[in-house]
């Protein structure tokens, strides 16, 4: 497909780019700050599975700090990522206790307010797989956010809802006594996953779901025209920041080579005509 139809697809993923994010995922911290108010007196701040970056932009972007608290964002990520205004980034793995220790030589031995994972495997299409994964991700930030976080601190990470998610639920309940399950406006449908089931045996925990941002949001399941403001013509714009070795690179790579039939040429012609 063109450009203008990658563009007009996702609304979410033109705003962001066209507000300087690094991807449409801000808008979900964003979201879900305007519910439970999670930037309210916090000065420092870890990123786990950060790049590309969009979430410590969020932070970097809206935390107050002070003379005597300056706010302070540390982003985790196996991953290279561009450079962030007023973020430190370590390039190292969240199982690691030497990413913890540096995550705490940057703070000079205090604690965090927030923690934040966005953090998701590549998915497979196997649900089953794919929600184990995830929960062991979520686990592995979870065991580090004991180390850096503070005593009434805050963790906001991904989750996918499947048939165990309740035994998911009953392990954060051991460190945090209010746990939330949340689903932004800007997060699409097809991710919410499968619903709870009830869990066999011991009795199952109940966790509340909120929805996150306001009816008036934009809808990302719906197909909305390119020019959003009759007063603004519409232009193409090129994300803010491209991925940094990303792993799909290889395969990208391979796609170009691989001798093209008719109609892939005809889309490769339609995208050079799109709009810049």
């Amino acid at each position: 497909m063109g450009r203008s139809s990658k563009d007009k697809r996702d609304i979410y993923y033109r705003l962001a780019k066209e507000q300087g994010w690094r991807a449409r995922s801000a808008f979900k911290l964003l979201q879900l700050d305007q519910r439970f108010q999670l930037f309210q007196g916090v000065h420092r701040a870890v990123d786990l599975c950060a790049a590309p970056g969009s979430w410590s932009q969020v932070l970097s972007r809206n935390l107050r700090g002070s003379a005597e608290a300056p706010v302070q964002v540390v982003a985790v990520d196996l991953q290279a990522m561009a450079p962030l205004p007023g973020v430190l980034q370590i390039q190292g793995d969240i199982t690691k206790a030497s990413t913890v220790q540096q995550i705490q030589r940057h703070f000079e031995g205090h604690s965090a307010d927030l923690v934040v994972c966005d953090g998701a495997p590549d998915v497979t299409g196997l649900h089953d797989l794919d929600e184990y994964i995830q929960a062991q991700l979520l686990l592995a930030a979870l065991t580090i956010t004991t180390h850096v976080l503070k005593k009434g601190g805050t963790f906001v990470a991904k989750i996918f809802r499947g048939k165990d998610v309740t035994l998911l639920y009953a392990q954060l309940r051991l460190f945090f006594p209010s746990v939330t399950c949340a689903k932004p406006r800007s997060s699409r449908n097809s991710s919410i996953g499968l619903a709870p089931a009830p869990l066999s045996g011991p009795p199952r925990v109940i966790v509340p779901f909120v929805a996150c941002g306001d009816l008036s949001a934009y809808d990302p399941d719906r197909t909305y025209p390119l020019q959003l403001d009759p007063q603004s013509p519409y232009r193409f714009v090129p994300p803010p920041a491209p991925p940094i070795a990303p792993p799909y690179a290889r395969a990208c790579s391979l796609r170009r080579q691989r001798p093209r039939g008719g109609g892939e040429e005809e889309e490769e012609e339609e995208e050079e005509e799109a709009p810049q």
